[in-house]
């Protein structure tokens, strides 16, 4: 028996035993973890701003033909020096009327086809009048420019009611040529300094004529015409002694140092009878003293020139900005580099025009480009320009001015009545 109980417990052992060294029971699979989510696709970058655009506004330049490399020489050097604007020159009619025209009806109709505007000198008061050009006082005072670095006729011409309206693009003048082999030295420097008076003139033609195989001591436009305006311009000072102007040119026109008809005597008239060495003196523009080197009887180192006694009528084209340009920032920043020193001496080397910014007078390359830039004469007569009429109604005016002037000094009116007339057309 006992050891039937010993054999029992023995046994109960072991069962004990193997049931503490069986493998657990397997542990409950676990859910599978939920896919993890797949990453949102990254949202792309903006894309980055494109940068300001770097194409350049484009400034219309209206202006005449020109035969020589210069408008177009200047439109591309500015074209060259910066990135904000692109400047097209619109090439205009070389028939001033017709183009005075096609721009009145353009800026009529309110377009603003054209930013830059160049224009004929006498244009300027009608346009501004009209409200067609922008006053540029302000943006000439903010760039520190002044009225007196340029030539004083040609800002006169576009100064109206007190307002500034153009700078000078090129400008012509007036002169007086001289036979400086029958003038006396004497003379001859009094003429240059400007320093004489009409009737210091008259009487040195009267006193010169003959001389030199010469028929007439003087020639100058008399003819009934806008030539007449001018040296009207010239004989009153800039219409600032209307009655002491009338009565030098009727004592000129009488003093039988003119030809008897010198009334009837335009630029053509004047230019012909000086190069064939006929008068000593002669009224007339800049481009005569190439007529004396291509058609000359004289020779060119035989003639002088000088300032008007009253100051040299001017002429030439003047630039300004449409009133309706959008972009007048560009159409100034273009304006004011042609008609300063860079541009100007663009336009005088490479198209022998003369200068209109003072400081490019004395450049040696514009100087080398133009002989009668060396003459003493010749720059004393660019300081001392002087303006036709500038009027809201400029042909009308001009109309008034010559038919009065001509009348009085043809002997068809007296001295009293042309002064009221010509007065009257200045004041209107």
């Amino acid at each position: 028996m006992k050891r039937f109980l010993g054999i029992l417990l023995s046994a109960m052992m072991l069962l004990s035993l193997m049931a503490g060294c069986a493998a657990p029971a397997p542990v409950a699979a676990a859910e599978p973890a939920p896919a993890a989510e797949p990453a949102a696709a990254a949202e792309p970058a903006p894309a980055a701003e494109p940068a300001a655009s770097t194409e350049r506004v484009v400034i219309k330049f209206a202006a005449q033909g020109d035969s020589t490399p210069a408008t177009q020489a200047v439109v591309d050097a500015y074209n060259a020096s910066q990135e904000a604007y692109t400047v097209e020159w619109v090439d205009m009619t070389n028939d001033s009327g017709a183009m005075r025209e096609q721009i009145l009806t353009s800026m009529q109709s309110g377009s603003s086809d054209y930013d830059v505007l160049s224009m004929d000198v006498v244009w300027a008061g009608e346009f501004a009048a009209a409200g067609y050009i922008e006053p540029i006082d302000q943006l000439m005072k903010a760039d520190g420019l002044k009225v007196s670095q340029f030539n004083a006729g040609s800002m006169t011409a576009g100064n109206y009611n007190a307002k500034q309206y153009t700078l000078p693009f090129f400008p012509d003048l007036g002169l007086l040529y001289f036979r400086k082999d029958v003038v006396s030295a004497e003379d001859a420097a009094k003429l240059v300094s400007g320093d004489y008076t009409y009737a210091d003139l008259t009487a040195m033609a009267e006193t010169y004529k003959g001389q030199g195989d010469t028929t007439d001591g003087i020639v100058f436009q008399g003819k009934l015409g806008e030539c007449l305006v001018c040296n009207l311009t010239e004989y009153t000072n800039g219409w600032t002694d209307v009655e002491g102007g009338l009565t030098a040119m009727k004592a000129m026109v009488d003093s039988g140092a003119a030809p008897a008809d010198i009334l009837n005597y335009a630029e053509g008239e004047t230019a012909n009878s000086f190069v064939k060495g006929a008068s000593v003196f002669a009224r007339n523009w800049p481009y005569q003293w190439g007529v004396i080197a291509s058609e000359g009887t004289i020779k060119q180192d035989q003639v002088d020139v000088a300032p008007l006694p009253g100051g040299s009528t001017v002429g030439g084209w003047l630039l300004g900005i449409n009133k309706n340009s959008v972009n007048k920032e560009g159409a100034w920043d273009f304006m004011k580099f042609v008609a300063t020193a860079e541009g100007q001496k663009i336009m005088s080397v490479q198209g022998g025009y003369l200068p209109g910014f003072n400081e490019t007078l004395k450049d040696a390359d514009v100087i080398a480009s133009n002989a009668m830039l060396s003459m003493p004469g010749f720059q004393n007569a660019l300081a001392t320009t002087i303006s036709r009429p500038v009027s809201a109604q400029y042909s009308k005016a001009a109309d008034a001015i010559m038919n009065a002037g001509h009348a009085y000094l043809s002997g068809g009116s007296e001295l009293a009545a042309a002064v009221s007339e010509i007065e009257a057309a200045l004041q209107n």
